[in-house]
């Protein structure tokens, strides 16, 4: 079903099946945009957006909001759902790898440039955003076959992206499990269910310390380092935060801002006061512009 506003199309699309439960794309398009292999005019760079939730709530519509501001500026968005919580760590990046090589494929009949591809996410959505963006050839996430409309496998095209551009991720997991931990023993009410979510989900801290961006880079695993973006809100306790275990002073975003620059990428970061941190002005509009920036000709 499509779905036209002022500024942007909608089409929901099932990209995966798992057995009989299909997983869904929502793919905003700017208005006049046309789609299909003949379609006239140049073809989008397009956004790939990862919904948060502490990696077992929410699905594609929480990532509306961001999507509507980035579609509107001209941009293509693939918001997608994928296998979370109890479906456990590595099942969404499988499904998150797989979607963006059947958006490559499928590009020509989308209206879509497959050269030009970034990547979205929110909290823990961040998280699974930027380890997808390093990790595009990890055999556990590759390991679903792509498969076009014509039935045809493609094992040529890569989950690669130009760009990657996160809010406020959970970019160590296993530093925000024993954060949340401690705060609840001190009494702090934001903790709620973090840890239970990161239980069923991760299974155990060595899973944590295994899919872990962060703690990748520290240990030297090779890995992919795009352009990347990150904007986080101030004061935020639950994701910008100090790991007294982690030997220095800074907290998480920072420790891994130079932990990637020391990798060899480029990644810019941007701290606004927490009321603004989801707003078109504060957020999604300096998103745009970076991905404007990184997925242009």
């Amino acid at each position: 079903m499509t779905t036209e506003t002022l500024t942007f199309t909608t089409d929901d699309i099932d990209y995966l099946r798992h057995g009989n439960d299909a997983l869904r794309m929502r793919l905003y398009r700017p208005a006049g945009a046309a789609s299909g292999a003949a379609a006239a005019g140049a073809p989008l760079p397009v956004v790939v957006d990862l919904h948060g939730g502490a990696w077992n709530k929410n699905d594609l519509t929480s990532c509306a909001p961001r999507d509507e501001v980035l579609a509107a500026s001209g941009l293509a968005v693939a918001a997608i759902d994928f296998r979370h919580g109890a479906e456990r760590y590595p099942s969404s990046l499988a499904d998150i790898n797989y979607a963006i090589r059947w958006l490559k494929a499928e590009a020509g009949e989308l209206g879509l440039d497959a050269a030009r591809v970034g990547l979205c996410g929110q909290s823990s959505g961040g998280h699974l955003a930027m380890l997808a963006a390093m990790r595009p050839f990890d055999a556990r996430y590759t390991a679903i076959p792509l498969s076009g409309n014509s039935g045809v496998d493609a094992p040529d095209i890569d989950a690669t992206v130009r760009c990657v551009g996160v809010q406020w991720a959970v970019i160590n997991p296993l530093s925000r499990y024993r954060h949340a931990l401690r705060e609840r023993a001190a009494g702090a009410a934001w903790v709620n269910d973090i840890p239970e979510s990161h239980d069923r989900y991760w299974g155990d801290e060595a899973a944590m310390e295994e899919g872990n961006p962060l703690l990748a880079l520290e240990r030297g695993e090779a890995a992919a380092t795009p352009p990347a973006f990150w904007i986080q809100g101030r004061p935020d306790i639950v994701h910008d935060y100090h790991d007294p275990e982690s030997g220095g002073d800074a907290n998480e975003p920072e420790r891994f801002a130079a932990a990637y620059r020391a990798a060899g990428g480029a990644i810019e970061m941007l701290y606004v006061d927490k009321k603004d941190a989801s707003t078109a002005a504060g957020a999604y509009e300096p998103l745009a512009r970076f991905f404007h920036a990184h997925l242009s000709d």
